[in-house]
């Protein structure tokens, strides 16, 4: 799916990549097949090791696929990858700048390493100092800085170039909420203002929700579903909680609310549960229906659908549990792990 009119600045076809881990092959990405458009923000949305950061691995060809194909800024990942690496800016999960380096100076450094002047790389340094609120800090060693002042010098350090895609891995990874909070509103400028395309992979539920043009949700190296996070919550619709008198006035009510068009039903003793689109809007009249039988509920309760929601639905499991699951097991990022790629 593409949500602009723009031609696709990522396209990817069959993109596969196998590993093997302890004699078994580790399938990380199933035949991808995906456009993302200039200028869009998009979100991969899943637990860890479901092939999220293994697919931004292979768009910035850091680790080549197993098969298929993916192009990114019309220059193949594979045959192609200096010209990719000239058009992408990639903050990985781990902080790229050198501990005993200064802010500035990686800055610097990064820029002429993107082929600026000394004076071009200085000025840009300078710019993304004040854009990103780093002039306090600047100046000081990478090791004396927070964790979200390290993110923030991490993006800067992916932004020195003006790159046309910019690759955020797991960028709120390891800050505690105020920084993940003031992290998503960096980007959020940083898209208004520079118009790049913005691809960030997150286990972050509110995040997605939040920053995400469009969501692509991946489970098990494949993609399970793409579109806005609007759609795909409207799509499962909202669940309305009845709690009746007794098991009698239930029983009714259920069959009551199944006659809602699409509406999904469950009654459980005295609770009536309806899953239905459109429910916050439906819950006044069901409500009202069922007082005039007699049948008045002690209480109601609408809950909007969240992208947990929709990946239970997708899935049979919420994606906290699979981010547990997940996290039990180790590794989780098969890309980083030293194996033999199939």
């Amino acid at each position: 799916m593409t949500t602009t009119d723009a031609a696709p600045v990522i396209v990817t076809r069959g993109l596969t990549r196998h590993f093997t881990a302890r004699k078994q092959t580790v399938e990380a990405v199933r035949g991808l097949d995906l456009e993302i458009g200039q200028g869009e923000l998009v979100a991969f949305l899943g637990p860890n090791g479901a092939g999220k950061s293994t697919t931004l691995r292979m768009l910035t060809t850091l680790i080549p696929p197993t098969s298929g194909t993916a192009s990114v800024a019309g220059h193949d990942v594979v045959t192609e990858q200096h010209e990719v690496r000239r058009a992408i800016g990639f903050v990985g999960q781990g902080n790229g700048a050198g501990h005993v380096q200064r802010g500035r100076d990686e800055l610097v450094s990064q820029g002429r390493a993107h082929g600026l002047s000394r004076a071009q790389a200085r000025s840009r340094a300078d710019e993304l100092v004040e854009d990103l609120d780093l002039s306090a800090v600047a100046d000081r060693k990478v090791s004396t800085l927070s964790g979200g002042q390290r993110r923030r010098l991490d993006i800067a350090m992916g932004l020195v170039h003006l790159p046309r895609v910019l690759f955020l891995d797991e960028p709120s990874t390891g800050l505690d909420p105020q920084n993940r909070a003031n992290l998503q509103g960096l980007v959020e400028r940083l898209h208004a203002s520079t118009g790049s395309t913005i691809v960030l992979t997150t286990h972050y539920l509110e995040e997605a929700d939040a920053l995400a043009e469009r969501v692509i949700v991946i489970d098990h190296g494949t993609v399970i579903a793409d579109d806005t996070a609007h759609s795909l919550k409207s799509g499962l619709g909202d669940l309305v909680t009845l709690g009746l008198v007794d098991e009698i006035d239930a029983t009714v009510a259920a069959e009551h609310a199944a006659l809602l068009d699409g509406a999904v039903v469950e009654r459980t003793g005295r609770m009536v549960t309806v899953r239905v689109a459109g429910g916050h809007e439906l819950a006044p009249g069901l409500l009202a229906s069922l007082e005039r039988r007699g049948m008045a509920p002690r209480s109601i309760e609408v809950t909007r659908p969240t992208l947990d929601d929709v990946f239970l639905d997708l899935t049979g499991r919420s994606l906290r549990e699979a981010q547990e699951n997940a996290d039990a097991s180790t590794p989780t990022d098969h890309s980083n792990e030293k194996v033999e790629a199939a």
